[in-house]
């Protein structure tokens, strides 16, 4: 075999126990592979033995042996990255301690002596696949990429004690799936995605998983009643960006290593909290593990790469493992902070056929007499219980787009988008149900949080039910009023003169009724001026220059913004005091107070002007002093009052008494000089009307 690097592997033993060691590097056309199957290729894992014996003998293969505590010659090996230790019982317990240093193949240092934790027997369920052929084993060590192993073996008791025949070093180099092409087998291709959002994580494809070491088909349990939560008791001062290779080696660590049919766990997760996809055979599916001893069945079982007897998992990592938890167990009914009686398989635990009262989220430990999943970890068991099992948290609708909110109710002309948030976090949810009146009409996932809606005219309630993976729910109500029917003038506009000031400016009143069955939000004049107006509001006080066509215009708008606009042109029309019809006495006077500098007065009893024309309103043009008298007004030839045009100040160029029509028409307003007691006077500046 062409060897391309020098590797140094060495081993020592402290007390009485003596070694010997075999290195065996296994390629596809090596013959004697025997026994464990070698990587196809150089860029799949790749599995290394070192043989370690109590008895001093030679095994077959390439030896060294050394009196206890002397190291051995240089040897050449293959690159590796994970190393533990196996033996051949899978039932006999290690009462030793295996220690190892592993030398960097970046710089040649040695770490600091590591143990291997081996604090349970081998979890496969009996009968299985993974039984079959069975390895005892320690928990597997990422050391990354080493070239060098040194490992010694001690008795906890200070003494010697008899080491478990087959014990052997395993070294495990991940390869590198990039190189090669694994195929992946139709029975997981073709797995179609459920209803449930599957959690976000990294397939076995995508971290290389090499399905030709999986043998057998996946077993399946009847269903998930608990996630078990376990730690791999490795280093924890890996890089992420290694973790897919870290999975990896543990893959080839079970299979070639423990003599597994796939990696034991059903999920990993790495310190930054990304989730992997562990054994095979379909996420949404009862997958049977090799885990918990006696309790594979019904259970499904996520490892957290590292160790956390002492280290806190990180809060990423403990949302990850509560996602996980709502979904397997959401999946069956289970409520992830329940309990629940299982019957055990066996453990050194809970003996075959003992039942065990369980959380629906439990560590190793409480099976086992394991550490598993540590201190740290194990602690934050009840608080991620808690956040598996909580229902939808801030359920609320925040805006509704096509809709306008007015006190409780929304109101649209019928397409709505109503937008919705909640507290829980995305990954913990399963679906968003959207009713209208009691209907559904859309399901949509967690990935989204709106929904186009087509409302019918009417009054509605529409509900968003948000149902988290672990399948509590929470609901929100909405009233929404559909409404596409347009407001409705039924007056108006009406545009008529009012009194005050003719000075370059003719005072107008706009008046109108509008109303909508769902209530108005707006209503405006558009022009001549544009004025915001409230919406109980029936008229609005203007002035326009006289002599020129005005439009007035109104827009109103309902609450669902259903608008309608109306508009009126009418044009303001002085006529001067001269054109009047005259009888009796009347004096022209002038002064720039007057408009157009003149205007006519009386002081006779029965002096009278008379103006006819075509138009809807009217009004008299007048000048008030102290001491004008009253005139009395006729329309058409029938009195229409009295008009006392005495004022405390001058008031000249003013409009009184005003007079409207619903239509145009032929009009004649005449007036007549009362011949007042001691104020006789009055003066006529002329008559306004609309035309």
């Amino acid at each position: 075999m062409k060897r391309t690097h020098s590797r140094v592997i060495s081993t020592a033993l402290s007390t009485t126990v003596a070694l010997s060691g075999t290195l065996v590097v296994l390629s596809s056309g090596d013959p004697s592979t025997t026994g464990i199957r070698a990587a196809l290729t150089a860029t799949e894992p790749t599995l290394q033995t070192v043989a370690l014996t109590a008895d001093g003998s030679s095994p077959t293969g390439r030896t060294f042996s050394a009196p206890a505590g002397r190291a051995m010659a240089p040897r050449t090996t293959g690159r590796f990255a994970l190393v533990g230790a196996t033996w051949t019982d899978p039932a006999r317990r290690l009462t030793g301690t295996v220690q190892v240093r592993t030398r960097s193949a970046a710089d040649g240092t040695w770490t600091p002596w590591q143990t291997l934790e081996a604090d349970a027997p081998n979890p496969a369920e009996p009968g299985s696949a993974d039984a079959r052929g069975a390895r005892g084993s320690t928990d597997p060590l990422w050391v990354g990429p080493s070239d060098g192993v040194e490992a010694r073996v001690a008795d906890g008791s200070g003494g010697t004690a008899a080491l478990p025949p087959g014990l052997r070093l395993d070294l495990i180099d991940p390869g590198d799936p990039a190189a090669a092409e694994v195929p992946v087998p139709k029975a997981y291709a073709e797995v179609e995605e459920p209803p449930r959002p599957v959690p976000d994580l990294v397939s076995r494809a995508r971290w290389g998983a090499n399905e030709r070491l999986v043998e057998n088909a996946p077993e399946y349990t009847t269903d998930v009643q608990v996630l078990f939560v376990h730690h791999t008791a490795g280093t924890n001062s890996y890089s992420c960006a290694d973790s897919p290779a870290i999975v990896r080696s543990i893959q080839a660590y079970h299979v070639k290593s423990k003599h597994w049919n796939d990696i034991g766990y059903n999920f990993l997760v790495d310190k930054c909290g990304t989730l992997f996809e562990g054994r095979g055979g379909g996420i949404t599916r009862p997958v049977l593990g090799a885990h918990t001893l006696g309790f594979n069945a019904r259970s499904s079982a996520i490892a957290v790469l590292g160790n956390y007897m002492s280290r806190d998992v990180p809060a990423r990592v403990r949302t990850v493992i509560a996602q996980v938890a709502a979904y397997k167990l959401g999946a069956y009914g289970n409520p992830p902070a329940g309990r629940v009686s299982l019957i055990s398989s066996g453990s050194d635990r809970y003996a075959r056929g003992s039942r065990a009262v369980l959380n629906r989220v439990s560590g190793h430990r409480d099976t086992g007499r394991t550490e598993c999943p540590g201190d740290a970890l194990y602690g934050r068991l009840g608080a991620i219980r808690s956040l598996a099992a909580a229902g939808p948290s801030g359920l609320a609708v925040t805006k509704i787009n096509g809709a306008v909110r007015i006190g409780g109710t929304w109101f649209t002309r019928g397409a709505v988008r109503p937008y919705w948030q909640v507290g829980t976090p995305g990954t913990l949810m399963h679906r968003y149900d959207v009713y209208v009146d009691g209907d559904l009409t859309a399901s949509v996932p967690a990935t989204e949080r709106q929904q186009l809606l087509r409302l019918e005219p009417g009054r509605h309630t529409v509900r968003v039910r948000a149902v988290a993976l672990n399948g509590r729910v929470a609901v929100t109500d909405t009233l929404v009023y559909a409404d596409q029917t347009l407001p409705e003038f039924t007056g108006g506009p009406t545009v008529t003169l009012r009194p005050g000031s003719l000075d370059g400016i003719v005072p107008v009143r706009l008046r109108w009724a509008v109303r909508d069955a769902g209530g108005l939000r707006t209503v405006r004049l558009t022009t001549p001026a544009t004025v915001g107006l409230p919406i109980t509001a029936t008229s609005w006080a203007g002035s326009v220059r006289p002599g020129a066509a005005t439009t007035y215009g109104l827009r109103a708008t309902d609450r669902a913004g259903n608008a309608r606009s109306v508009a009126a042109v009418r044009t303001p029309v002085l006529v001067s005091e001269a054109r009047a019809e005259r009888q009796g006495t009347w004096r022209a006077i002038g002064s720039p107070a007057y408009l157009g500098g003149s205007a006519l007065r009386a002081t006779t009893a029965g002096a009278a002007l008379s103006w006819s024309f075509t138009g809807r309103s009217a009004a008299l043009a007048v000048s008030r002093t102290a001491v004008s008298g009253r005139i009395r007004v006729y329309v058409d030839g029938k009195p229409a009052g009295i008009v006392d045009l005495r004022s405390p100040d001058a008031l000249h160029r003013r409009a009184v008494w005003t007079r409207s029509w619903t239509a145009a028409g032929p009009h004649t307003v005449r007036i007549v000089a009362e011949g007042t007691a001691g104020r006789p006077g009055v003066i006529s500046d002329g008559l306004v009307y609309l035309k």
